[in-house]
């Protein structure tokens, strides 16, 4: 399976979580539960990114579109993951369906809807573009099984976006 692929499933993915909070609105039981599965699968879908994404795109990538360069789409990417992050803790701190666990909620898929989007447009743009299929797949399975170990209880360190290019390039 090509990371590209991977990732792309894991958009849906979350994308379909979120819709299914506003579908849950009268059911605090099910919001918590449903969003602390959300926060695990985005911190491990972040860290398995970092871990086999980002350094492959650092080293092969040359920036597409909109972005001048991998490095440019690596230090966008990482800052957003922090963002998802700090936003998912920030809604930890509230009682799930309160208007400010909502407002925490809220700022989370706005913070991941834009991540995704660039990501779309330029990260996996430009791993397609520069990246070997057969490296594609090779990745794509090490991601996956990053995940599946990960996705259900994980809990990613934030990163510095330069220390980070800087150890990874």
């Amino acid at each position: 399976m090509d990371i590209v692929d991977c990732i792309l499933a894991d958009h849906d993915q979350q994308r379909r979580m979120f819709s299914a909070l506003d579908e849950a609105r009268g059911d605090k039981q099910a919001l918590d539960r449903i969003f602390t599965r959300l926060k695990h699968f985005l911190e491990a879908h972040a860290e398995a990114e970092e871990l086999y994404f980002y350094p492959t795109l650092l080293k092969l990538g040359e920036g597409a579109l909109d972005s001048d360069s991998s490095e440019d789409t690596t230090e966008d990417a990482i800052g957003d993951h922090n963002k998802i992050a700090e936003a998912g803790e920030a809604a930890g701190e509230h009682e799930p369906g309160s208007d400010e666990w909502w407002k925490c909620v809220d700022q989370c898929n706005l913070q991941n809807s834009k991540h995704m989007s660039e990501e779309e447009r330029q990260g996996l743009t430009d791993f397609r573009r520069h990246v070997p299929i057969e490296e594609r797949i090779k990745l794509g399975i090490q991601y996956l099984g990053f995940e599946a170990k990960h996705s259900a209880d994980y809990e990613r360190k934030e990163k510095d976006p330069e220390t980070y290019i800087e150890e990874n390039a």
